[in-house]
């Protein structure tokens, strides 16, 4: 059986990853870990992405800052787990394909075809997640 705490790399050529975030950036620009979550204001050393647009547009719509949301193609530069905040942990299995790195991630291209929540669903994942605190070990 696999230790699910180890990061290892998968076969990312056939496979779309997704970032969301307030932040204005262009292709080739890093993504770094090290700053604070949607959840909290403590620094995380992970950077989170997923494979599913659902995830990534929580994502932007959960993230901190001003200025609109943007999602972006991502390629991780290294090796990457899923993410225990949405996995056994937490629910069974992976079911947002939700993935966290310590290594950078790069931007591949803006994902402008995207629909975020409405107002009311946003502010009931917001009360939904006050207090918790990710698991960033």
């Amino acid at each position: 059986m696999s230790n699910p705490a180890v990061p290892f790399v998968f076969d990312t050529n056939s496979r779309r990853f997704y970032h969301g975030t307030r932040a204005d950036l262009k292709p080739g620009d890093l993504l770094q870990p090290g700053n604070s979550s949607n959840y909290t204001e403590r620094k995380s050393p992970w950077i989170y992405f997923s494979e599913t647009l659902h995830a990534a547009t929580w994502g932007v719509e959960l993230a901190k800052g001003e200025g609109p949301g943007r999602i972006y193609l991502v390629e991780p530069t290294g090796s990457f787990m899923d993410d225990p905040n949405v996995t056994d942990k937490k629910y069974p299995g992976n079911p947002t394909r939700s993935h966290r790195s310590r290594e950078p991630l790069r931007i591949v291209a803006e994902h402008l075809d995207w629909q975020g929540h409405s107002p009311e669903e946003i502010q009931a994942m917001k009360d939904f997640i006050v207090g918790k605190e990710p698991i960033d070990d």
